[in-house]
């Protein structure tokens, strides 16, 4: 297979619009998916992608994991966190000796991305933008976002200009960083936002505009935030989101949170995604979402430094009652954060 050749693996919301809109501007890309009815419909049919005023199809191979012939060049994994590390697996042996994979995902997946392949074979990759699984063979392209790439020690290289180049026919904004940890870290302190929103059946933007609501976004983000200072990291803000401002008190600005969330409320109203990805496993697909596995993450990265996380461990308690059908979805899931919230950081709306 050609170096320049992409091989997408998790051909689902996030890794099929990327890939479907490389296909139509003309690079070559083979589909990875280990769901055989959406392997198939994109064989069969191709693979459609639908968003505002657009709807295109773009004709690609796909296979299911066990079909991965090498060797691979370029690799955009785009698989859920819990699924990272056999996904890894299954594609390393076909890896090309100068091949890479890139980790189009949540959390902190690039750590067990190169435990397997190796450092050397692994970039780093910040998404932000809105899509959704349909079904077999469709995907809801939301709304374009931000996009970074970067090598894991921050350098410069040949091969992160060469994807930037290919990421730009996809996203025209793509940028390199030599801070790809502060944006990952920054999304994963958005990240836990966007769950906390997944627990009442509401609009994003509905649940960041809400006031009982804001103090306790304001409060998880700042936990998460809390564990990437302890780690020597400097979050990155993105499409509105401003991490420096949400820190806990004496360093948090109550006006720029705000401001940072009057800012979120625009950026999630103007796409066509209105409820997460999390949302979406719960209420739509009926599986289960990957709340526990980056919960498990940063509770192991916060135990290291002694730090408390008391929200993010409520919100993932309750993630798990509503997959199993023990909690429905409710803004009585957000008075219930409020309160421990209240508990753990005083009652004042925006302080700690």
């Amino acid at each position: 297979m050609p170096s320049d050749h992409i091989t997408v693996v998790g051909a689902g919301a996030i890794g099929g619009t990327i890939g479907a809109c490389l296909v139509r501007a003309g690079h070559g890309v083979t589909f990875v998916d280990a769901v055989e009815e959406h392997v198939r419909a994109i064989n069969e049919r191709g693979l459609t992608i639908e968003g505002s005023g657009e709807t295109f199809t773009v004709l690609a191979p796909a296979f299911t994991p066990l079909e991965i012939r090498g060797p691979l060049g370029m690799v955009f994994l785009a698989v859920k966190t819990m699924h990272t590390d056999l996904a890894t697996a299954q594609l390393a042996p076909h890896l090309a000796p100068n091949g890479a994979v890139v980790s189009m995902q949540n959390g902190f997946n690039e750590e067990r991305i190169a435990a397997v392949v190796g450092r050397e074979r692994t970039i780093g990759a910040f998404v932000n933008f809105g899509a959704d699984y349909l079904e077999p063979g469709r995907i809801l392209y939301g709304g374009s976002g931000a996009l970074y790439v970067g090598e894991l020690d921050g350098s410069e290289s040949d091969r992160l200009g060469r994807l930037v180049k290919i990421l730009l026919d996809f996203m025209p904004n793509t940028q390199a960083t030599s801070n790809i940890w502060g944006y990952l870290w920054g999304k994963h302190a958005y990240g836990a936002i966007l769950k906390t929103t997944a627990l009442v059946d509401a609009p994003i933007a509905d649940v960041l505009s809400d006031s009982t609501a804001r103090p306790v976004l304001t409060n998880v983000a700042a936990e998460v935030l809390a564990v990437a200072a302890a780690e020597g990291v400097r979050p990155e803000g993105f499409d509105g989101f401003d991490p420096p401002a949400f820190a806990f008190p004496p360093r948090r600005d109550d006006g720029k949170v705000e401001a940072s969330l009057d800012a979120l409320v625009a950026f999630n109203r103007k796409s066509l995604k209105a409820k997460s990805g999390i949302w979406r496993d719960l209420a739509v697909r009926k599986r289960k979402t990957e709340v526990e596995s980056m919960v498990n993450e940063l509770r192991a990265r916060a135990l290291r430094h002694g730090l408390p996380i008391p929200l993010v461990e409520a919100l993932g308690g309750m993630i798990l009652e509503i997959e199993s059908g023990a909690r429905q979805m409710s803004w009585d899931n957000i008075a219930a954060l409020a309160a421990v919230s209240a508990r753990a950081y005083g009652s004042e709306s925006n302080h700690a």
